[in-house]
């Protein structure tokens, strides 16, 4: 049975609608409200409140911490300043994604690490006869996600930290309600964003700071649906939804390279060995069978199938992790793995994963569309991703 994060007292009392879901065996609040209307639009376009505390967190220290995260991960954290975080991914012998999460480089040989599923068991197992120390700190820390236009200015007046001068993918430390926190630059929704680290104990005076002060910034809690969307249009995936880890899938289509999923550029095969580097460097050679790509798909194309029947088109108001096939010249040659209406961009768009000689930009595809229990298509192009990327993303703060 799910229990409630640190921040439980807070969202339960917020949370009109009663939709939980779980996360990690914690609840996890799906939508606040009856709809997630306000949610998505805060994120957009004021400051949204997102309790990702489920997070799997893991702080790894020692003389040979750095040796063994390098042995992990594919990217080179040789290249990682202190107060840094990057984005990574780690694969088994054959190349093929275990998981994908951020790490944080807190010192010399010092890190916290998150991760959407388990990994202590991993990290041990490649830990052998190094000098390291491992610790699950996931109980131990809770996280916000302080997301959208406005969030800046309301850290800048809430925290006691450096946050005008703190860089897209930088950490720095200081003070919420007299509470040490690291915040980080950083986010699942594309946008100007903060990811606000705080011990358990002291977790709800964070939120409280937040949400008192938050009220001229137009701060809203946000959910699970609303999060969903941002991340699509963000072009960032999801573990379980848009690729399988290797560790669970039961065939080897289920299982995929960095390459096949997007993260090649996560993948660096002049760094010391790592763990699926043989694999992944003959991949390179020969190419990755299947890549990750963007689809808009066509809305007079939609709204002609609805037409047909007599019906005004259906907007899904919810993002989609219902996988449909992809086709070309009435063959199918992959899948649309997360698909949403974007109340932003005001299109209806997908992820996919296709064969890779039919993921360049501005193919046409056809997507598999359900009208009335019957099975349609309509045309997909592939466009870039991420679909919405504003400036205010990595630029300057200005307070």
């Amino acid at each position: 049975m799910p229990v409630g994060t640190a921040f439980h007292e807070r969202t339960l009392a917020l949370c009109e609608s009663l939709n939980y879901r779980e996360w990690s065996g914690y609840y996890t609040v799906s939508v606040y409200e009856m709809h997630h209307e306000h949610e998505y639009n805060a994120i957009r376009n004021s400051a949204a409140l997102i309790d990702i505390s489920p997070l799997y967190k893991y702080r790894v220290t020692g003389p040979d911490a750095t040796r063994l995260v390098n042995r992990v991960i594919t990217r080179d954290i040789n290249k990682v300043a202190v107060d840094q975080v990057i984005y990574c991914c780690w694969c088994d012998s054959e190349g093929k994604v275990i998981d994908d999460g951020t790490i944080t480089r807190l010192g010399e040989n010092e890190y916290r690490w998150t991760a959407a599923d388990p990994s202590l068991r991993w990290f041990q197992q490649n830990a052998l006869g190094l000098d390291v120390q491992l610790e699950d700190i996931s109980e131990q820390l809770a996280a916000l996600a302080l997301q959208g236009p406005t969030s800046g200015k309301l850290l800048h007046a809430v925290a006691d930290a450096n946050i005008a001068n703190l860089k897209y993918f930088r950490v720095t430390h200081g003070k919420i309600a007299g509470v040490p926190v690291d915040i980080s630059r950083t986010g699942y929704t594309g946008d100007l964003g903060y990811e606000i680290w705080v011990p358990w104990n002291d977790a709800l005076k964070v939120w409280d700071k937040l949400m008192n002060m938050g009220k001229i910034f137009d701060i809203h809690p946000a959910g699970m649906i609303a999060l969903d969307i941002a991340r699509i249009e963000a072009g960032l995936i999801l573990i379980e939804v848009d690729y399988s880890s290797s560790k669970k899938a039961l065939i080897d289509s289920q299982r995929y390279t960095p390459a096949e999923i997007g993260l090649s550029k996560l993948v660096d095969l002049k760094k010391e060995m790592f763990v699926g580097r043989d694999a992944l460097a003959a991949e390179a050679k020969r190419g990755a069978a299947r890549a990750l790509v963007g689809l808009e798909i066509d809305w007079n194309e939609v709204e002609a199938v609805y037409d047909k029947i007599g019906m005004a088109p259906q907007v899904p108001s919810m993002a989609s992790r219902v996988a449909v096939p992809v086709y070309r010249g009435g063959r199918q040659i992959g899948k649309a793995t997360s698909t949403t209406w974007s109340p932003t961009l005001k299109k209806m768009i997908a992820l996919a994963c296709v064969d890779h000689q039919h993921s360049a930009l501005g193919t046409t595809l056809h997507i598999e569309m359900t009208v009335e229990a019957e099975r349609k298509t309509v045309a997909a192009k592939v466009v870039p991703t991420p679909f919405f990327n504003p400036p205010r993303k990595t630029a300057v703060l200005v307070i």
